[in-house]
């Protein structure tokens, strides 16, 4: 009984981590409404080099709210043989 729960929870918590973990692609940096402290949103603006796109990221708590920081990151597409 203990086992299954412990299943269970281990399921669950790796299910949630892996919805998190993808980062959300985007046209426009003016897009992004609600940034998260430690979110991460792909911003496919055209304003990076050929081969990368605009990761925006909530990097730390202000006053105002969550302070946005950006950089050109590779662009992951699906894998080929």
């Amino acid at each position: 009984m203990l086992l299954r729960r412990a299943a269970s929870l281990s399921l669950l918590i790796s299910i949630a981590l892996t919805a998190t973990a993808h980062a959300v692609t985007v046209g426009r940096e003016q897009d992004i409404v609600d940034l998260k402290l430690g979110q991460r949103v792909q911003v496919d603006d055209g304003t990076c080099p050929a081969g990368q796109v605009k990761e925006v990221r909530g990097a730390k708590m202000t006053d105002k709210g969550v302070a946005r920081t950006s950089a050109c990151v590779p662009r992951y597409g699906p894998k080929s043989k």
